[in-house]
């Protein structure tokens, strides 16, 4: 029988009472209040006072958009930070660890090094699937997460639903999906499974799909158990009021984001079919994704000619399963096409 999530959380965020702001204390209707509470500036400038730090208004609309309820949302500055108030909530400093499968996102590593929780690595297999039974018996009792991330970074591939089942269902700790790039994937993804699965955790990105990488939004799905466990320790006022203005502002553009998606797609395709006829390409591995992983003759030399020609791509050839493999994001058609002609210089 599994632990309760309760039994997962760290006792001291248990413990913790979390930072109550002006803004949260106050319940009533704002229309036509003096607000003298928060000790901000009286002037008006349209930014001279805090944000909701609960972002109602955006949750409202993000989770009508995913088909979540409110109280399975937070959100955070990038999902650099939800990805850190989640090992946050859950490892023990110098006491517990976490279960990551390179090649894969390194910001896991990071966020693990900065809180002081060791990293248990399990490679994926040749297919950048995941070693199930491997990373089952490396499980011991101080395992409390294992990061997924589908579609996966760098190699672009979802991972397989019963690989993913099999975890959530014999692994007595949290799973974290990363779906940064779900949106350009032809899965369903998770986010409608968190019923099913009370350890799952599901996290998403304004970054990607939506264009708005500058105003840093990350979202993060879970139960409301877990919400509110995150809750305790996020910064009260973590997503300011032009990123929450900025991300109203594209969820009411749905048009828009899903006509750049449909583009990014078309393009993604034409740039694999052009890669496949290069000579120095050896093998380029189908996306679902916004970026493909080629796998080139001499990708150290190709990546530092690519520079000189002036194109910037990313060298991912020091990552396991990726031997002599550049990452190139996928561009405007009139960027992709200076690719392929730079490409298509080198000797």
């Amino acid at each position: 029988m599994k632990r309760p999530i309760s039994k997962l959380i760290r006792p001291s965020v248990l413990r913790l009472k979390p930072y109550s702001s002006a803004r949260d204390e106050f319940k009533g209707n704002s229309d036509g209040m003096v607000f003298l509470d928060a000790n901000e500036n009286p002037f008006g400038s349209g930014l001279n006072r805090y944000p909701d730090p609960k972002q109602n208004k955006l949750r409202t609309e993000l989770a009508a958009l995913k088909g979540v309820q409110v109280d399975k949302l937070l959100l955070g500055n990038g999902s650099d930070e939800v990805l850190d108030l989640i090992v946050r909530v859950f490892c023990e400093p110098k006491e517990d660890n976490m279960i990551l499968l390179p090649p894969t996102y390194g910001m896991y590593e990071v966020v693990a090094g900065v809180n002081n929780i060791d990293v248990i690595k399990v490679n994926l297999k040749s297919d950048f699937q995941p070693n199930v039974d491997a990373i089952l018996e490396e499980v011991n009792d101080f395992t409390k997460i294992i990061f997924l991330c589908s579609p996966n970074n760098p190699s672009a591939n979802t991972m397989l639903n019963s690989s993913v089942e099999e975890i959530l269902n014999n692994f007595d700790g949290i799973v974290v999906i990363d779906e940064a790039y779900a949106d350009f994937s032809t899965g369903p993804g998770w986010v409608d499974q968190l019923d099913n699965f009370p350890n799952l955790i599901v996290t998403q990105t304004l970054s990607k799909a939506y264009g708005l990488a500058g105003i840093r939004l990350g979202m993060c799905f879970a139960s409301e158990e877990i919400i509110n466990a995150l809750n305790r320790i996020k910064p009260p006022y973590n997503i300011n009021q032009l990123t929450q203005d900025e991300a109203l502002k594209a969820v009411g553009q749905q048009n828009d984001v899903l006509g750049q998606i449909k583009e990014i797609l078309k393009q993604r395709d034409e740039l694999t079919e052009a890669l496949n006829d290069l000579s120095i390409v050896k093998h380029v591995w189908p996306s679902e994704a916004n970026f493909l992983l080629v796998e080139v003759d001499k990708a150290n030399q190709r990546y530092n000619e690519l520079i000189e020609l002036g194109i910037v791509v990313r060298n991912r050839s020091s990552l396991p399963g990726c031997n002599n493999c550049l990452r190139f994001t996928v561009g405007t058609e009139e960027e992709n096409q200076k690719l392929i002609q730079a490409l298509n210089q080198l000797k």
